[in-house]
């Protein structure tokens, strides 16, 4: 089967050519304790059957300074592509935003708005002062990660996406919903947010482990959200190394939450999405 992975991350052992810069002054744990280089994680994926990945800027080591995805994704373009990140509230980052893509820069870009590092949820992505790089990322098709947490910005989310209907916007590891709690209630949650187009899912192993331990209840999440979204929306991501687990685990996992659903929709969720947002992946792999 194909595979793309939509979220993995990367980090040198060259501190001269790519020094630390953590946003917050703060590395996360995983940067530090197990960093995986572009040589370590084609290795990785080659292990795993992965033809494609998806290189998101490692933010809680890099902050803004997309230099090794970039550079990494031009050394071996057959493999990836390149997400960095961004400020989108700086006054010339409509400008920057087109400055930084095209052939050899970024194919995407990512909103860090909460995380292991940035525990309180930030509101400031859907601030006034960004409508100028979203309507740039609209303009250019230029797919948005964003990490956030629902519930402490769903508002801000829906305003975003109701104000800027043609940016397409990736949700990272579907925005946290609380799938333990209630995967019922979780899954109508996330379902009602399909009303808006260009709204996309990555499922990942935060996702997919609370879905492995509801056993027969993740059909409660998974079908109000397939229903809703379709396959076509949702892509699957390893968030290698982030999560503790090894690149094939992870990809294991996901083939075993997954495995009930028709092939056609494995096909969109494993590779098909990803290769229709990142256009330079090409249409099938290697």
């Amino acid at each position: 089967m194909d595979v793309v992975d939509a979220h993995c991350h990367i980090i040198s052992e060259d501190l001269t050519a790519y020094p630390r810069a953590p946003l917050g002054g703060k590395q996360s744990t995983w940067a530090a304790t197990r960093p995986v280089t572009a040589e370590g994680m084609v290795s990785r994926m080659d292990a795993t059957g992965i033809a494609q990945a998806v290189l998101v800027q490692a933010t809680t080591n890099y902050g803004y300074d997309n230099s090794y995805v970039l550079d990494s994704t031009r050394r071996q373009p057959d493999r990836f592509v390149a997400v960095g990140t961004v400020d989108p509230l700086r006054p010339d980052a409509a400008d920057s935003l087109k400055a930084a893509v095209g052939e050899g820069g970024l194919s995407g870009v990512r909103l860090f708005t909460s995380g292991s590092t940035v525990p309180t949820q930030g509101e400031w992505f859907a601030a006034p002062e960004t409508h100028p790089f979203w309507e740039q990322a609209a303009e250019l098709n230029l797919p948005v990660c964003l990490q956030m947490r629902l519930g402490a910005a769903t508002a801000q989310l829906t305003e975003l996406l109701n104000r800027f209907p043609g940016v397409t916007v990736l949700l990272d590891h579907i925005g946290y919903p609380d799938i333990a709690a209630s995967p019922a209630r979780a899954g109508a949650e996330v379902a009602e947010l399909a009303v808006h187009p260009g709204l996309h899912l990555k499922l990942t192993h935060r996702n997919l482990e609370r879905l492995q331990d509801a056993g027969e209840r993740a059909a409660d999440f998974l079908d109000p959200v397939l229903g809703a979204f379709g396959a076509g929306r949702i892509a699957w991501g390893s968030n290698c190394p982030a999560a503790e687990q090894s690149l094939p685990e992870l990809l294991a996992l996901a083939e075993q939450v997954l495995a009930g659903l028709p092939e056609s929709d494995r096909r969109q969720i494993f590779a098909g999405t990803a290769r229709r947002l990142y256009g330079s992946l090409g249409t099938s792999g290697s």
